[in-house]
């Protein structure tokens, strides 16, 4: 690829990504679904501007690092560990049940076990940004069921990402076993843990040091040195790379500099994060979703939407306190966002899903992503003060 044509790449990428993101955002949803939709109409798919050579890869890889690594560090691992059991019930449940009952469509259809695995592991994921940002917009942050929802969220991560390692191993290997699970599931809470236990320790020492720095730039550079450095550990031990710099992300968070590095990386977020969500709209053909098509997608992206739907609005089930209203719980667990996105890109990358069945992931991901904001507006929309139930 020359560096010209690397140029106008970019300058397609970015302009289509922040246009199509600025209309979402106009009518209130998120921009992530619009630089979807901008990769999916730039993509060699529709209009064919923009083809993902290895640079452009590269770039959208970097991306989902440092999202990976802005979502560590908006976490609260203090929060976590008081999520307490009804957050941690409604996690559980909405990370068991999804994986199961994907698992099963994908089997019941024909499928292979490996393939089934990554469809039920995509269906797992909660993007919690969606329904906070809604909660938020309608002063009801402070919710019983917003703080059930927003608790589980940050378990539903821990519990995602190790799934993500686990699959992603499993990928490798090519086969699935109990015992290649439970080494996979071991080696991945290992690497958590060890990571945060040993950077807990040397991070508010590494932030004193950085203190005392005079050159510019230098508190961003030494916090991506740190989760890049994670990142790399994680991918030679066989897990998947964001794991890293999702924990380098939770370490930093406990550190009295946490602010100025997330203001410091969204500027770097804002220019590398756009290029993976377009990239991801960029590898889905909308011929393959052709309704009318005898080998088209169309079904199965609205089947697996049922089950992604159905499946979440089921955590409800698990309230058991009276204050929270199952409802809202179950409806603000719906949305998967960027996090289903990234786990379909793995499977598609580790050629475990085929580009069809991803087109259909991706629709269910943007459908669910869709559904959510308006709903959760209906059900506070009488203005009462009384959670709905």
């Amino acid at each position: 690829m020359e560096f010209r044509e690397l140029l106008l790449g970019l300058v397609i990428v970015w302009l289509a990504a922040k246009v199509a993101g600025e209309g979402m955002e106009r009518i209130g949803q998120t921009p992530v679904l619009g630089e979807l939709l901008a990769g999916v109409a730039i993509g060699p798919g529709v209009l064919g501007l923009v083809h993902e050579s290895e640079i452009i890869h590269a770039l959208a890889e970097l991306g989902v690092l440092i999202l990976l690594f802005e979502v560590g560090l908006e976490s609260d691992l203090d929060e976590l560990l008081k999520a307490g059991l009804q957050a941690s019930l409604v996690a559980i449940v909405g990370v068991i049940l999804p994986l199961a009952v994907g698992f099963a469509l994908m089997r019941w259809l024909g499928h292979p076990p490996l393939l089934a695995v990554f469809v039920g592991a995509t269906l797992t994921a909660t993007s919690v940004g969606i329904t906070a940002r809604v909660l938020a917009d309608l002063g009801r942050l402070q919710d019983a069921a917003a703080n059930v929802v927003l608790g589980a969220a940050v378990v539903d991560d821990i519990l995602g990402l190790i799934i993500l390692a686990v699959v992603t191993g499993i990928a490798q290997t090519g086969s699935v076993s109990p015992g290649a699970v439970a080494l996979l599931s071991g080696k991945a809470v290992a690497f958590l843990l060890a990571a945060i236990l040993l950077g807990l320790r040397l991070a508010p020492r590494l932030v004193r040091w950085i203190g005392r720095m005079r050159a510019r730039g230098t508190l961003i550079v030494y916090s991506l040195v740190f989760a890049f450095a994670l990142a790399a550990i994680a991918d030679r031990i066989g897990l998947a790379t964001i794991i890293g710099a999702f924990a380098a992300g939770l370490v930093l968070a406990t550190t009295e500099r946490r602010s100025h590095i997330d203001e410091r990386i969204k500027p770097v977020a804002d220019l590398l994060v756009p290029v993976f969500f377009v990239v991801v709209g960029m590898k889905v053909r909308p011929a393959m979703l052709n309704p009318f098509a005898a080998d088209g997608q169309f079904g199965i992206a609205m089947l697996l939407t049922a089950v992604a739907v159905a499946s979440k609005l089921a955590t409800g089930l698990a309230v058991y306190q009276k204050s929270v209203g199952r409802w809202p719980v179950g409806v603000g667990m719906v949305p998967r966002g960027e996090v289903g996105l990234i786990f379909a890109g793995a499977g598609l990358a580790a050629g475990v899903i085929p580009e069809g069945l991803y087109a259909a992931l991706v629709v269910a991901v943007m459908l669910t992503t869709f559904a959510a904001p308006p709903w959760l507006k209906a059900l506070y929309g009488s203005g009462s003060d009384s959670p709905p139930k």
